[in-house]
């Protein structure tokens, strides 16, 4: 008999179980308020009915973050239980203090992202580091966690994880993100101690905090729905193979060298190549200051949204391109921003 045709078990998490073939919310305790409220960890499984692998998703680990609160809902809005192969946890708000504060951090501002694995009874950022753990990634071999640029900047939808491990690289590439970069792993990051209990995990970012922009939202919706399909957890779903990403190792952030009003020329997915001018710092009566050079050939993955920058702020951030660049010295995404509509998923 097909394993896809093996009865399966149901699936156990927290207090729940849930039946093949269905799909049900639940919610792990964290704490209460002072006003007695209690504040849980939201938690939707799609157990399949159909054997395969067990995966997580998650956003909102930085509450500002919510592009991925979005991208997760339209996933799973795609998902049939009946028809899905595998288990899938979703958790699209990790850091739920901070998400109903519009806060990145935890009230305590720490940042829940370098505080795994976390404790029992260790701090509030230890204590939920701790229950996702214990629930989520010690039940999944593969996980996806959805990022946004910090505070006043923005990002490329990209990917980042290790490309030197051979399936973590395949299931970045079956996501097909404009970028997927080689990353070194942060310590207390979700990514580090997932990946030392033996799970791949893919860090994704896109757009900005605070606020949903289809040109952030798509890529990932589609991206997630891939990796799905590479583990063969759904069907393929588009009639035409994606963009392969362009990969990229190493990059870094051109920094202000005056302070003043920056007026930036360039964006997000610019080819550029070092020495090109990417914009320029004013002063209040529009007098240049000082022209921003790129300062290397590269992609840009990220950039400042902030008008004002003090000498030495970071302004945009460029990622060195593997091997040779692209035929033609054009954007590898067009100006994705200025026009939500470009037609990166058609």
């Amino acid at each position: 008999m097909s394993k896809h045709h093996t009865k399966r078990e149901s699936f156990a998490i927290g207090s729940i179980r849930v039946r093949p073939g269905s799909s049900k919310a639940t919610e792990l305790p964290i704490t209460r308020l002072v006003t007695g409220a209690e504040i849980s960890l939201p938690i939707r499984v799609v157990h399949g009915k159909q054997d395969g692998p067990t995966v997580w998703v998650n956003a909102a680990i930085h509450g500002d973050e919510v592009v991925g609160v979005e991208v997760i809902r339209e996933v799973l809005a795609s998902l049939s239980p009946k028809e899905f192969r595998g288990t899938l946890i979703a958790v699209p708000i990790v850091n739920v203090h901070g998400f109903l504060a519009g806060d990145r951090y935890l009230p305590d501002r720490r940042d829940l992202n370098r505080s795994f694995p976390g404790s029992a009874r260790g701090s509030l950022a230890g204590r939920i580091a701790h229950l996702f753990l214990r629930e989520v990634v010690a039940k999944c071999e593969v996980g996806i966690d959805l990022h946004t640029a910090a505070d006043r900047r923005t990002n490329l939808p990209q990917v980042r994880a290790d490309l030197d491990d051979p399936r973590t690289r395949e299931l970045a590439s079956a996501f097909a993100p404009p970028v997927m970069l080689h990353s070194e792993i942060r310590d207390g990051s979700l990514r580090h101690i997932a990946g030392e209990r033996g799970a791949r995990v893919l860090l994704v970012e896109s757009g900005a905090p605070l606020r949903f922009d289809d040109w952030a939202i798509d890529p990932c919706v589609a991206g997630v729905r891939r990796v799905l399909a590479a583990l063969d957890m759904i069907d393929p779903f588009e009639k035409e193979p994606p963009t392969p990403a362009v990969e990229c190792r190493g990059s870094g952030w051109v920094r202000a060298r005056r302070t003043g009003i920056l007026r930036l020329d360039a964006h997000l997915g610019q080819q550029v190549v070092r020495g090109e001018r990417l914009g320029a710092l004013y002063d209040s009566f529009g007098k240049t200051l000082r022209a921003v050079y790129a300062d290397r050939d590269g992609v840009i993955i990220g950039h400042t949204e902030a008008p004002l920058v003090n000498s030495g702020d970071a302004v945009v951030h460029i990622a060195a391109i593997v091997g040779p660049p692209p035929a033609e010295p054009a954007d590898l995404v067009p100006d994705l921003t200025s026009d939500p509509t470009n037609g990166l998923l058609s």
